[in-house]
């Protein structure tokens, strides 16, 4: 009897995030929708949790980023300037045979339907030769369907940032050098999207544009790459599996000077994370030029007018989700029984903590819902009273729980409990003032 495959990593992660509800496939019931993904209530918890810990760090504990929130439907002239309607291609082949499309660029990533163990020069699949294919998602505004009513959806959130620069510059009083973030949805058709979470046709980013004097771009561009890498690491991502990558000349965009990616080594290897870009003075330019509008910064200090270049930090969203998920999954035997353990930082689990009363009698219930109820007011907590300790210290492993609050016999006496931590399994009694103050310092 041959011996059962053991699943790999990306199929261990999606059945956990399926099963303990993180993500969930789009439109299931009705067979689903190719790579489309819908967060379930800690995969909800765990992406809010992610965007406020990004814009904390970019506009609330600093004084020179501003944050804004940009229509996904822009003007249609916005996409035709910033040349996406032009050269927002990707080179693409269909195979004859199976009738499947590839990006002609990704062939070694991608898997024939027909065979996927290989890709499709593996397999021999009959290729087509490459032809560019528009990402833009194209739609109607107003009750007319013809090219004079035709919109985009937005396919990055940056060219929302550029257009409103003098809006922010003018509103906020910044001075150069500023930033201004964003967090918002983009759309991509892409050709060939998979890997869970890491590819989709719709997805979040997170983005800051900074802009700066012309002279000093190298100065900066250094300094946002240091800081985001350290972004990373407050995340409690391993350093060891974060490396920067390099464009080349022939990999660079047509607006960049110099672009960075930090790669994560996913289960499939290593792949963009975030990218790090300085974009020079291009869109400013290109944007005064298709409007009249004078987007150049008037130099007071300098006695000068110019074009702020910019330096760009643009992260994907789902991406970062993925990567928590895989750097946070574990798998320890204990007591010859494998448990898994998703090590999330407590600054970003979905759930906190989770108080469990030992059993359902003695008073312990009672005495576990006030604790509850007043850890409720500060953090996300979950009360559970269902099944052996045990059983339930192995369910909220598995979900990223950092802590576990046990309620005992000896509570009842003095008022302490046992909070047992995820990682180091170690337990401390600690009083409920205590309790709030150690969990505050963690989150």
């Amino acid at each position: 009897m041959s011996k059962k495959k053991e699943p790999d990593m990306m199929d261990k992660i999606v059945s956990l995030c399926k099963r303990r509800g993180y993500v969930f496939p789009s439109s299931e019931i009705y067979g689903g929708i190719s790579s489309t993904w819908d967060y379930g209530p800690l995969g909800a918890e765990l992406k809010r949790n992610l965007k406020t810990f990004w814009w904390d760090s970019m506009t609330n504990r600093r004084d020179d980023i501003e944050g804004i929130d940009s229509a996904i439907l822009m003007h249609p002239q916005v996409w035709h300037t910033s040349g996406h309607v032009a050269g927002f291609n990707d080179p693409m082949v269909d195979c004859r045979t199976c009738k499947a499309r590839f990006r002609a660029d990704k062939l070694e990533e991608a898997r024939c339907p027909r065979k996927p163990s290989k890709n499709p020069v593996e397999h021999g699949c009959d290729l087509t030769e490459a032809k560019q294919f528009n990402l833009m998602f194209k739609t109607f505004m107003g009750p007319v369907e013809d090219s004079g009513s035709t919109v985009f959806l937005r396919p990055e959130t940056a060219q929302g940032i550029y257009v409103n620069f003098l809006n922010v510059k003018n509103s906020s009083r910044q001075r150069i050098p500023f930033g201004i973030a964003q967090i918002g949805k983009a759309f991509r058709n892409e050709i060939t999207p998979g890997n869970f979470i890491f590819r989709t046709r719709e997805f979040e980013q997170m983005e800051m544009q900074y802009f700066v004097h012309p002279s000093e771009d190298e100065k900066w561009f250094e300094y946002w790459k240091e800081q985001r890498w350290a972004f990373y690491l407050e995340l409690g991502i391993r350093p060891e599996k974060l490396r920067w990558q390099e464009h080349g000349p022939d990999e660079l965009a047509h607006y960049a000077k110099a672009a960075y990616d930090i790669e994560y080594e996913f289960p499939f290897g290593w792949s963009e994370l975030e990218g790090v870009h300085n974009r020079t003075d291009f869109d400013l330019t290109r944007h005064m030029e298709a409007t009249g509008k004078d987007l150049r910064y008037n130099d007071d200090q300098r006695k000068e007018k110019y074009h702020p270049f910019i330096i760009e930090t643009s992260a994907g969203c789902d991406r970062t989700i993925l990567t928590l998920l895989t750097d946070a999954y574990d798998e320890t035997e204990i007591k010859g029984e494998k448990r898994v353990f998703l090590r999330l930082s407590p600054k970003i689990a979905p759930i906190k903590a989770a108080i469990l009363p030992l059993v359902k009698k003695d008073g312990m219930p009672e005495f576990a819902e006030k604790v509850y109820l007043e850890l409720k007011k500060r953090f996300k907590v979950f009360y559970d009273v269902s099944g052996a300790v045990g059983r339930r210290y192995a369910r909220m492993d598995e979900v990223g729980t950092p802590f576990c609050i046990t309620i005992d016999g000896q509570t009842l006496e003095d008022e302490t409990m046992t909070i047992r931590d995820r990682d180091t399994m170690e337990q401390t009694r600690m009083k409920a003032p205590e309790l709030m103050e150690f969990i505050n310092s963690r989150v």
